[in-house]
């Protein structure tokens, strides 16, 4: 929960209204304790000793603010809900286990037997199947949309829908949405908008801003920022976390170990410096990959060629972000998935690896690993061929990640 759960007072004031982001992703959390340590303090605990019998009835019951389980709260997630929640302009926010374990606990506290979401054909792949897949087997209903189509996701609503969800950027094709007119359409069909912010994160965009509600991270990507641990979140309304989240936290345990919550709260404190490098840098590699005769397309935001370019210069404080994808070039699926493993198969210093946001540049070939167990309509459908490649460009020198790629993309047809 984003609101101190101690009883004690606090012995620092307040922050002052009005601090930028940067200053709230080093400033924001909980005071410190009675030692006054300057950097967050790690609560590896999983009970806390009650005052008295009296005590420990009330905060168990929820009567009285004060820890008691760490599964029901802790000291050190608390700071990172707190700066997590400040940085995206949300009242509060839930730290999870992990980012799918933030839409399982979305979906399991916001929709039942009966209900309808909407959402992009482009999101993650673990996210399809998840709502798709895993939620229709106890009678939710969704709709999968195209990523760019406004009037597609107005005609997919019916009565009965309680949740559109869209991912922007998207993994891996980086597509756009407007978040704005997603959020017109939501609340005019009395549901909830969530935007999956974890290629932006608030560094770059913030989606309660255009009409979200809420905003939903993995933290594993560029809120650790280093490829140490696993986490998750969700950004909402106050009473949204309490009243709907919280309930089914408690019950279910999709909960962030505190270790893993230290490591992300010291993660926010660089993430608009490594976004705006790892940004650069990526649009330069994006740049240099259009020039390449063995490459058949680019797709990055900050590109004038992207069909979002616009869009996404508005949405994303200008910025493209710190991953692209691109599709090599070759005759038929077969030739395209061989050409694509060899670029793969040729680095030397860049990384193959399926995750995200990370200071070392990863790769990976989303057909058989992020989007792998989807049915060959839905990559179709998605977009994803065996050509494609996807990049988190990380903070190497621009020069040395060009040269790993060419040592691939120069000896294609060797």
């Amino acid at each position: 929960m984003t609101a101190p759960k101690d009883a004690k007072p606090s012995r620092r004031a307040a922050l002052p209204a009005g601090l930028r982001l940067d200053t709230l992703a080093v400033r924001e959390g909980l005071p410190p304790s009675a030692y006054g340590e300057n950097s967050e303090a790690l609560f590896l605990t999983s009970g806390y000793v009650q005052p008295d019998a009296e005590t420990s009835a009330r905060r168990f019951a929820g009567e009285e603010e004060g820890y008691s389980y760490t599964r029901t709260g802790n000291p050190t997630v608390t700071s990172l809900e707190m700066r997590l929640a400040a940085m995206e302009g949300t009242e509060a926010a839930m730290a999870t286990a992990t980012g799918m374990a933030a839409i399982m606990l979305m979906c399991f506290s916001l929709l039942r037997s009966g209900d309808h979401v909407v959402f992009s054909q482009s999101m993650f792949g673990s996210t399809i199947k998840l709502i798709g897949t895993e939620f229709a087997r106890f009678g939710v209903e969704s709709t999968m949309v195209a990523q760019t189509d406004i009037d597609a996701w107005r005609s997919a609503v019916r009565p009965t829908t309680k949740l559109l969800f869209a991912e922007t950027p998207t993994n891996p094709l980086t597509e756009v949405c407007d978040i704005a007119a997603l959020a017109e359409i939501a609340h005019a069909a009395g549901a909830w908008l969530a935007v999956d912010n974890c290629f932006a994160t608030p560094a770059l965009q913030r989606p309660v801003q255009l009409g979200a509600d809420i905003v939903m991270h993995s933290g594993t990507k560029f809120l650790d920022g280093q490829g140490r641990v696993m986490a998750g979140a969700l950004c909402a309304p106050e009473a949204m976390v309490r009243e709907k989240f919280l309930p089914v936290q408690k019950n279910a345990g999709m909960v962030l170990s505190p270790f893993n919550a230290w490591v992300v709260l010291k993660g926010l404190e660089t993430l608009s410096l490594r976004l705006q490098a790892q940004s650069a840098a990526t649009l330069a590699l994006a740049q240099w990959l259009e020039r390449q005769p063995g490459v058949a397309r680019v797709h990055y935001p900050g590109l004038p060629s992207h069909p979002q370019h616009a869009l996404a210069m508005r949405q994303m404080s200008g910025l493209g972000g710190a991953v692209l994808s691109f599709e090599v070039r070759a005759d038929g699926a077969e030739q395209a998935r061989a050409r694509a493993f060899h670029v793969l198969n040729s680095l030397r210093v860049l990384s193959l690896c399926t995750n995200l946001g990370d200071t070392k540049t990863l790769l990976t070939h989303p057909a058989t690993t992020s989007h792998g167990k989807l049915t060959e309509a839905q990559r179709k459908a998605a977009g994803i061929g065996q050509g494609l490649i996807r990049v988190a460009v990380g903070l190497e020198h621009i020069d040395d990640i060009t040269a790993d790629l060419a040592r691939g993309l120069d000896t294609l047809n060797a």
